[in-house]
């Protein structure tokens, strides 16, 4: 461990407020679940939801105070004789302890004051003291705001036990234990979880400056394939640095995907930056090394890494530290918003236009427009998310993760609780597909699929997969993974990545070696299923043509220069390619288990459809009725008749008034663009049945007029068309 800071003052009582990681000892791990379960002890517990398991460092109570999941470690009653113990399960040098009151919205209970001892065998306690008495540690001062004590001096056993003394209302406690171990593990398990990187990479914390220099040396050291720029600013003005890693940095290739990792939206989830700042320097020198996997993610993918989207609120838990923030200290940006749940709800609009029979006709199932009022310079949205917003828009994004803490498994859409309706769940069109995405990052993982561990501060809702659907677990409106999945191509994913939000320094090295392989695996994925080019028969690239694949309610665009990717499970597909003013073009393309897109590219030809639109402007672009012949005709529809035939005289007569001007101006007639050849009237749209009013079928005002006074005529609604 490492000694102890010159400028630290300790009370007489051990109470200090130096920040863990800049000094002391590392946690030893009741906050990351490191210690498990079964090596905390207790005197009591009130009851099952509040027992020993409970008492860790910002855990959190279920949704209902009284059910299973409570948030602290609470004693059966009110008496002094009451302890709790953590067993390292193997030689420590203890070095301080943080403790903390009871998660709760009702209560409001937290120590004041306890007793610590040491053991060897847990049997036999030497409790601290000061050489003449045994000393009482002052403990907290409100429920929520953990405190450290630190020891006067370091103490070498097993196991350390807390004795409360001194508590406002009930006996509750969550704590953490700093200390350094002098000897291995004694549990098999546990050894095998504890790995050694041989990555040579900067293995701390990075404050906004330090991030910011790491980017700067990773890019002079790999300036062929790295490009650094930023995608707007923060509310106090930082700016949101992003890290492009691409064999043509700056260059959106024909046929590469795009993807993303970003991390920090929650500012005191700090795992992912750090994570992010380790990927770029390992992909930096594994590519100058020439390994084989690396370069060829570099060179067929344009990679973009930003490591904090919130960095106001880095700022803000930082300063607190790694042990003594609080669950919420740095969550939210500068103004207050969650910036993870600050996009615009576009889910409610495709469900409701789904309860309305207007998808897809008068509503997309995809690329759903953003609404106005979320558009106006007064609506509440982030500085943060509008910058992510235009990112987005001009970024055709094919795959992407967001990092967050507080909890170990992977999530994806929705997130947001659909109402009950029969017949229908909460999955997406490509359920399946986002399933395999998750998989593909938590299966990978270390130590995310552990089934022993269960979760951080419930059961394991994941069944010992590691995943699981947003609305099933966390339900919330207006999530960055919605909003990118109905209004982008981007299939988005959140990956939490541990128990605690802000892990030591000293435990980076091992999230790196838990995480590398997931990291690495997940960006392969952007390979994965099909992509293609969409052209004319001229060879020019179609942009904003519509993906269609059979059996996926949910459709893709092509990008500006008509690429597009689609990420699909292994299977055979019949994929339909759609552009306005073209006819559309069907394929059967095949998807295997290797990674690597199966090439489906599309040529479409002209419709007709430019010719269609000119024939129905003819008639005012207005529906075309036909009446069954032998009706009579009502007063209302001779009118209609009339207006109709004369606005289709005038047409006409501007036609070849047109017509003539470019014939005396000495250019060809046939060249002008509203030259049309001849309309041929149906004689079934225009004209009666009966032969013998055949020859009322005239389109001059004095046909009209004589037409309209015989009851029987045919409507015309057949229009030329």
């Amino acid at each position: 461990s490492r000694e102890r800071s010159p400028n630290r003052s300790a009370t007489s009582s051990g109470h200090s407020r130096v920040t863990p990681g800049q000094g002391s000892a590392p946690p030893i791990g009741m906050e990351s679940h490191r210690i498990e379960d079964d090596q905390i002890l207790a005197s009591s517990m009130l009851r099952h939801g509040l027992g020993a398991q409970r008492g860790r460092l910002n855990m959190q109570a279920g949704s209902n105070e009284d059910d299973f999941f409570d948030g602290a470690w609470c004693a059966e009653d009110d008496t002094r004789a009451h302890w709790i113990e953590v067993d390292t399960r193997r030689t420590t040098k203890f070095t301080g302890v943080i403790t903390q009151g009871r998660d709760s919205q009702i209560h409001d209970d937290f120590v004041t004051a306890f007793y610590v001892g040491f053991s060897n065998d847990s049997q036999n306690w030497v409790m601290y003291s000061n050489g003449y008495e045994e000393m009482l540690f002052h403990g907290n001062v409100d429920k929520d705001t953990p405190v450290l004590t630190e020891f006067p001096e370091p103490v070498v056993a097993r196991f350390i036990r807390m004795y409360p003394q001194i508590w406002n209302g009930s006996l509750c406690m969550r704590l953490e234990v700093l200390g350094c171990p002098l000897s291995t593990v004694s549990s098999y398990y546990s050894q095998q979880n504890e790995v050694t990187s041989t990555d040579n990479l900067d293995f701390r914390h990075h404050s906004y400056k330090d991030m910011r220099q790491l980017m700067k040396v990773v890019n002079e050291e790999c300036p062929s394939i790295t490009r650094i720029y930023n995608i707007g600013k923060s509310s106090r003005g930082l700016k949101i640095y992003a890290m492009e890693i691409s064999d043509k940095p700056g260059e959106h290739e024909l046929g590469e995907p795009e993807f993303r990792y970003t991390a920090g939206l929650h500012g005191n989830e700090v795992l992912g930056r750090e994570l992010l700042l380790l990927l770029m320097q390992f992909l930096c020198k594994e590519y100058q090394d020439g390994n084989p996997r690396v370069r060829s993610l570099v060179t067929e993918t344009r990679i973009h890494l930003v490591p904090s989207l919130n960095p106001d609120g880095y700022e803000i838990a930082s300063q607190a530290g790694s042990e003594l923030g609080n669950w919420a200290l740095g969550h939210w940006n500068e103004e207050g918003y969650d910036i993870f749940e600050n996009f615009p709800d576009l889910a409610s609009v495709l469900w409701a236009a789904e309860e309305r029979k207007w998808v897809p006709h008068r509503v997309p199932n995809h690329h759903i427009p953003i609404p106005e009022h979320y558009l106006a310079e007064d609506a509440h949205v982030a500085v943060e998310v509008r910058a992510i917003l235009a990112w987005m828009e001009k970024t055709p994004f094919v795959l992407g993760a967001n990092f967050h803490g507080g909890e170990k498994l992977v999530s994806y859409p929705y997130d947001m609780a659909r109402p009950p309706r029969e017949g229908e769940g909460e999955a997406t069109p490509d359920h399946a597909i986002f399933r395999w995405l998750a998989i593909s990052y938590a299966s990978a993982h270390l130590t995310m699929t552990e089934t022993f561990r269960g979760g951080c501060h419930t059961q394991d809702m994941t069944n010992g997969m590691g995943i699981i659907s947003g609305a099933k677990w966390h339900p919330r409106v207006g999530s960055l993974n919605d909003f990118s999945y109905l209004h982008t191509n981007c299939l988005e994913l959140s990956v939490y990545l541990g128990c605690d939000k802000f892990p030591h320094a000293s435990e980076l090295q091992q999230e790196w070696e838990n995480n590398k392989e997931s990291l690495l695996t997940f960006m392969e994925q952007v390979h994965r299923g099909i992509k293609g080019v969409v052209t004319d028969q001229q060879g020019d690239p179609i942009a904003n043509a519509t993906i269609i694949v059979g059996g996926i309610n949910h459709n893709m665009k092509t990008a500006s220069s008509g690429d597009y990717w689609r990420i699909l499970n292994p299977g055979e597909y019949r994929v339909v390619a759609r552009a306005e003013g073209y006819n559309p073009s069907v394929k059967t393309c095949t998807v295997l288990y290797d990674i690597g897109a199966t090439q489906c590219n599309f040529i479409l030809s002209r419709s007709n459809w430019k010719r269609i639109r000119e024939i129905m402007a003819m008639n005012g672009n207005r529906p075309i009725r036909r009446i069954p012949p032998g009706r009579p005709m009502t007063p209302q529809e001779r009118m209609r008749l009339r207006q109709r035939m004369r606005q289709r005289m005038r047409l006409r007569q501007q036609m070849r008034q047109r017509m003539l001007n470019a014939t005396t101006t000495g250019a060809p007639p046939h060249t002008g663009p509203h030259h049309l050849p001849p309309l041929r009237l149906q004689q079934h749209h225009l004209c009666p049945l009966e032969p013998a009013a055949a020859h009322r079928c005239h389109l001059g005002d004095r046909d009209l007029h004589r037409a309209g006074d015989r009851d029987g005529a045919g409507d015309g609604a057949g229009d030329g068309g």
